[in-house]
């Protein structure tokens, strides 16, 4: 009998797993007591090698829920270690694309802001007083405009830092907030509570092999983003 989760693997060898997330999975247990991907695809691996005993599976990092794409686990300890110190001294490049309800002032920019995080509401604010504000994080981004419909935006965008909600807090700051995101001031909210913000592609070095990987996922399979893709001047 084939397992029930089927991932949408995007790479996999002996030491990393990378799949593509669908927006409403949760990468590692939280408060809901819903079952993570982590624990689905144990129980997926475990059937796929047949194997005896535990699978072992690290969670390198994370997605908010709500957010599709890329996710890395490990398959061995040793691969878990070298890639959170990869994650920790920067040396992961982590593209997304978002798609916006306006369009931002510029074509391309990089922002730079101070971030507060208010744990009660699960949100991040910009900080009023910059580095002054007890507990504010610095936060910087760069993104660019890639194509354009007639009601929404496709924006790239690369992570210089990793704070909480930091794309959706610093896009609904410029005025563009995230389709489908209510949270951060989008008009309406997307079916099954996602927000268009897609994990696209990281690159790294492979923490073994030395190999340089560039993975990437696919469009969501909706006609808002198949269209906006196809807009892309290349």
């Amino acid at each position: 009998m084939a397992h029930p989760y089927t991932p949408t693997v995007v790479y996999e060898d002996n030491h990393l797993l990378c799949v593509s997330k669908r927006p409403g999975e949760i990468v590692q247990g939280d408060k809901t007591g819903d079952e993570p991907m982590s624990e689905a695809l144990k129980g997926w691996l475990k059937e796929k090698y047949n194997k005896p005993g535990n699978v072992y599976l690290g969670v390198i990092h994370r997605l908010d829920r709500p957010v599709g794409g890329l996710v890395l686990f490990a398959k061995t300890s040793k691969a878990l270690s070298r890639m959170n110190e990869l994650f920790r001294t920067g040396d992961v490049s982590k593209r997304y694309w978002a798609v916006v309800t306006a369009r931002p002032p510029k074509h391309s920019d990089t922002l730079e802001q101070y971030l507060v995080r208010n744990e009660s509401q699960n949100k991040s604010y910009v900080a009023r007083q910059g580095a002054a504000t007890p507990g504010a994080k610095l936060a910087r981004l760069s993104y660019r405009l890639l194509a354009s419909g007639e009601h929404y935006h496709l924006l790239e965008i690369e992570l210089h830092t990793g704070r909480h909600h930091q794309i959706r807090c610093q896009l609904a700051a410029l005025g563009c907030p995230i389709k489908g995101d209510l949270k951060y001031g989008a008009p309406r909210s997307n079916p099954g509570g996602s927000i268009s913000l897609l994990s696209r592609q990281i690159s790294f070095t492979h923490p073994v092999s030395k190999e340089a990987l560039t993975l990437t996922a696919p469009v969501p399979d909706e006609r808002l983003w198949h269209d906006l893709e196809a807009a892309i001047v290349r």
